[in-house]
Order: C-alpha cells, then structure tokens, then sequence
C-alpha cells in the first residue's frame, strides 16, 4: 500500500537547513510512501473572525491536508519553540471549532539545527499534534546537528551513518503510518 504524506518545513527560508534534511528525507523514504510539501508561506495571521468567511488560501491549505495520509514536520527551534509561520499554519488546519484537519493522522517531527535547539521545538510540537488527536510517532527521535557540508540543497548526504539514520527513521514513520491507520 502507498501512503500519500504530506511535509511541512518550518523554516521558511530559502536556505534553510531544514529544507535540506526535508530534501534528504525524501529521498530516501521507502517506496510506500509518497511525499508532497504542504505549503503556507502565503497564510494569512489566523483569526476566528474569518471562520465564517475562510479565506481562499486557508481553504486550499487545509484541502491540501485532507489530501494526505500523514503528515511530516521538519522543523527548526526558534526561542525555544516551532516557528511563528509553523504554528500560524497549524492553527489553520485545526479551525473553526470542530474542523480539525489533522485529527487522527500520522504524525511524525524531526529537525536539524546547529545545536540541539529542535529537540525543545519537537517536544512543543508533539504537545500540540496531542491537542489535535494526531498520533505522533515516539520512536526514533530525530534532533540532527546540522554541520556544513553534510547535506547538500538537493538532499545528498555526505555522511554513510547519518544517511543511514535517515532510511531508518523514514522506515519506522511508514511503519507508524501503517499501524495508526489500520487501527481506524
């Protein structure tokens, strides 16, 4: 069976070294698995007084969500937690009330910085996908320090152990995705 996962980089930088490892995971992902990014850079700041009049972005957005099987969080750590862009973005896909997007899809968070800063935004990001009854895969964890040089803008990993991680990791989010939708 093909799972269709939807991808979301937290960093919206052009550079960004998430962007990178999102390349990289994508690369390597097993064969059951299909992964599409899941843009939001053009979101508009949430605000429940357009729950009524949801504005064209927000409704392709979430639409994009409903498309996937899964969903994958590649993020950085900014001041000890997800970016605002990120959180914005979620908030959109779980409203108005009762309309949550994300409820009861696969979820899985890994993250790359240069120090250990994604292992706090990580563990923010699982208290909400909690919130939003989307099951968060416990193990692997996924904190890479990022060096220069070790994956390339296209995801080539300069790196037989940390490549080897990535196919790990990627594997056992199939296996997450498999097990959580075959106990719906």
């Amino acid at each position: 069976m093909t799972y269709r996962v939807g991808y979301f980089v937290g960093s919206l930088s052009s550079q960004s070294i998430n962007r990178k490892l999102a390349n990289a995971l994508v690369a390597v992902a097993p064969t059951e698995l299909e992964l599409v990014e899941i843009g939001y850079a053009n979101l508009p700041l949430y605000n429940r007084d357009l729950d009524a009049a949801y504005p064209l972005e927000a409704a392709a957005f979430k639409a994009s969500i409903a498309n996937v099987d899964a969903v994958l969080f590649v993020t950085p750590e900014y001041n000890r937690s997800i970016p605002g862009a990120l959180k914005n973005a979620i908030d959109w896909g779980s409203r108005p009330a009762g309309e949550n997007i994300f409820k009861g899809k696969p979820a899985a968070t890994i993250g790359a910085s240069r120090g250990f800063g994604t292992a706090m935004a990580q563990q923010h990001l699982k208290n909400v996908l909690a919130f939003l009854d989307a099951p968060s895969m416990g193990q692997p964890e996924g904190y890479i320090k990022f060096t220069d040089g070790l994956i390339a803008d296209d995801g080539a990993v300069a790196d037989p152990d940390t490549a080897e991680f990535f196919r790990h990791w990627m594997a056992a989010f199939a296996q997450h995705i498999a097990k959580n939708l075959a106990a719906r």
